[in-house]
């Protein structure tokens, strides 16, 4: 199947069975969508969404947490990964959005990369799901599921390469809801250890491309 077909009915599957669809992180700002896509690193948003809510009344913006210390954040997020790590980053973050942006998450990719704790994943997020810009995330779901389905070579083996090589196939329109298509469908079922093949609808054009498909 040449990859243009294979895109077409991949995206037309995807188009169809989860037309709208977002993040699972529960936040009521900008941010507090940055707060919790940085606590996620290696987390499941299902904890992260048990923590938040104490969180984000204690610190419900970044002038809140601009004058906390790490300590104080930290008793918010010990069931987190990496919590010592993730409350200096959010601390960080914070001042620095006081100090250069006025409390306010920017929507540019350089000034969001500038931000203590952000990363090219997690400033994709941002762009995408707050402010609705044709950017694609890769993480550990997507980055397998893109592998496994034939989306992207054995060549394209960072998340930078697999990310460059999905926008040049994937509609500007549809790359926001793509990152979430592709996360969801590995979240759920191309699953890590054991795939649920049988339960997948793509099964039948997927070659199935397991070697490889892992992001170590």
């Amino acid at each position: 199947m040449r990859k243009e077909e294979r895109y077409k009915r991949v995206l037309d599957h995807f188009r169809e069975q989860m037309p709208h669809v977002t993040t699972e992180l529960e936040f009521g700002s900008v941010f507090q969508l940055l707060v919790a896509v940085i606590l996620s690193a290696q987390c499941t948003d299902k904890r992260i969404n048990q923590v938040t809510p104490a969180l984000f009344r204690r610190y419900p913006d970044a002038r809140t947490m601009a004058e906390a210390e790490e300590e104080e954040v930290l008793e918010y997020i010990r069931s987190v990964s990496y919590p010592n790590a993730k409350a200096a980053h959010l601390v960080k973050m914070a001042r620095a959005l006081m100090e250069k942006h006025n409390g306010e998450v920017p929507s540019d990719m350089n000034a969001l990369l500038d931000l203590p704790g952000v990363g090219r994943k997690t400033a994709n997020v941002i762009r995408s799901v707050a402010f609705g810009k044709s950017a694609l995330a890769v993480d550990t779901h997507v980055y397998r599921v893109a592998h496994r389905l034939g989306l992207v070579s054995k060549q394209e083996n960072t998340p930078y390469k697999v990310e460059q090589a999905l926008i040049r196939h994937i509609p500007e329109e549809d790359v926001p809801d793509a990152h979430h298509w592709l996360l969801l469908h590995g979240r759920y079922v191309c699953t890590s250890r054991k795939p649920n093949c049988e339960k997948c609808e793509l099964e039948k054009l997927c070659p199935k491309l397991i070697e490889g498909s892992k992001l170590e």
